[in-house]
């Protein structure tokens, strides 16, 4: 079992992002834990009655075929009728298992997302929806187990009935043999010995019945687990692909189309040449496809069609673990993990010592705060970091990203949960980490990249407009307006 879970949280890490665009993770954690625990739990006690089984049913068939071979061809009559009826019901209890590991995957999925989310559950006082939702997912977990126990209950009742009649066939077959005078009235004790053998041999049938019944249960659960373990991970490196050692960061697209869903493109015909060092910024309304473009630039997703090359290589001629090193990325949602302030800092390069983490920090903007909590750079930070406000999370996520010493910048609204005067530290900061560096940099407000060399107006996964400030104000269009109306 713990290989099992090893392997399928290790196969998670070379999942592709879309596999996880595609489930819930408390579906996911449900598979992980719910679902090992349930193969774990009876693996630990069937194995052992699968042993104790095997061994009984092969004393009890070579006692019956000394006593007699007859009567023991009678005897086994029944045992086809036994593994049909088994077959039948386990195919039943098969499907209603897996169900209800399902509604238990989904009754996991729906307790992660309102824990997480029970600001905004409270912000608009919909507890009691909250609780009718997990209501309802708790019942549909409660009927898939009832009907789970209903199918696994039948297996006893109809395996003693398939015992009492293999008796009663071979009380008949004793007694036609008596009347014909196969049976002496010496072997009459023989006989009762055979009964009370075939009787035995009877127990461990309905046994392995039952064992075969609550392997389906594993089974189910196994299914779920390997449907993991079955995903394609990430497309494999080419065997002539090189390790990225450092990017000057020349990074041109060519005629890209992608979509999340291949018959709905996010990105049409998107062609751009990023220099070396030079700052892009990406501007346009919501949903237009400014993320979708970094992704690819990541690797997070692979174009459709087209190309992309870095220092005039196709992206997927670096190895992917080198190619994401290059690159140093602050997200709008910005994530911490469980550790110290100091653990989180250090996520991107190990290495760095106490001092360079104070270094970025200071560059950021972000040691005054630090230095404030009660344990500073030691001050333990949870999923959620409830005692941070977002902007503080944010100037940490920064230093993260100035610690790691990338390549290659890539800031997705970086600096949106900050306030002004926190704001021009920040671009400050960055105008010296962005120095000699290829930086792409999503905002949407405009007066932030007014200084770019290059701006990209995205509107409906097509680049519209393209120049400098300077250039796009002249020309009258999208750009224009959209500064006019956001820095009003």
């Amino acid at each position: 079992m713990k290989t099992m879970r090893n392997s399928v949280f290790g196969h998670l890490q070379k999942l592709p992002i879309r596999f996880f665009d595609r489930f819930m993770h408390g579906e996911l954690m449900s598979r992980i834990s719910n679902d090992t625990d349930n193969v774990s739990g009876i693996l630990g006690t069937a194995l052992v009655q699968l042993t104790s089984i095997s061994i009984t049913i092969t004393g009890v068939l070579a006692m019956m075929l000394w006593l007699s071979p007859v009567m023991t061809f009678f005897s086994l009559v029944s045992v086809p009728l036994f593994f049909i009826v088994s077959k039948t019901i386990a195919a039943k209890t098969r499907k209603s298992f897996r169900a209800q590991q399902a509604a238990l995957g989904r009754l996991n999925a729906k307790i992660e997302e309102d824990i997480s989310g029970m600001a905004v559950i409270k912000a608009y006082g919909n507890e009691a929806r909250a609780v009718a939702d997990f209501a309802e997912i708790n019942e549909e977990l409660r009927l898939a187990g009832t009907e789970a126990n209903i199918w696994s209950g039948f297996i006893m009742p109809a395996m003693n009935v398939i015992n009492n009649l293999s008796l009663v066939v071979i009380a008949f077959a004793g007694s036609l043999l008596a009347l014909n005078g196969s049976v002496t009235v010496g072997l009459i004790a023989a006989f009762i010995a055979f009964i009370a053998y075939s009787r035995q041999f009877g127990r461990p049938l309905n046994e392995l019945a039952a064992t075969y019944n609550q392997f389906q249960s594993a089974l189910a659960s196994c299914e779920r687990v390997f449907e993991i373990l079955d995903e394609n991970g990430e497309t494999p490196d080419p065997a002539d692909a090189t390790v990225l050692e450092q990017a000057r960061g020349d990074i041109r697209f060519e005629n890209i189309r992608f979509g999340y869903a291949p018959e709905k493109p996010v990105i049409s015909d998107c062609t751009f040449h990023a220099p070396a060092g030079s700052v892009i910024a990406l501007v346009g309304p919501t949903g237009a496809g400014k993320t979708t473009i970094v992704n690819l630039v990541t690797r997070f997703y692979d174009a459709d069609a087209g190309s992309i090359t870095l220092d005039g290589r196709p992206l997927n001629m670096y190895t992917r673990a080198s190619l994401r090193r290059a690159f140093g990325i602050v997200l709008q949602d910005t994530y911490l993990f469980t550790g110290t302030i100091t653990e989180n800092l250090r996520y991107g390069r190990q290495s760095a010592t106490l001092e360079e983490i104070q270094a970025a920090a200071k560059l950021v903007g972000a040691h005054h705060f630090i230095a404030q909590l009660p344990e500073g750079y030691n001050t333990v930070l949870t999923e959620n970091s409830r005692g941070l406000s977002q902007g503080q999370r944010q100037l940490l996520a920064i230093t993260r990203c100035v610690l790691a010493d990338p390549d290659i910048l890539i800031l997705d609204e970086a600096t949106s949960s900050v306030d002004t005067r926190t704001e021009a530290k920040i671009q400050a900061a960055m105008a010296k980490l962005m120095q000699n560096r290829t930086s792409f940099v999503i905002a949407h407000r405009l007066k932030t990249i007014a200084n770019a060399d290059q701006i990209l107006v995205i509107d409906q996964g097509r680049i519209t407009e393209q120049g400098n400030h300077t250039q796009l104000m002249a020309q009258n269009g999208l750009y224009r307006r959209m500064f006019e109306i956001y820095e009003w």
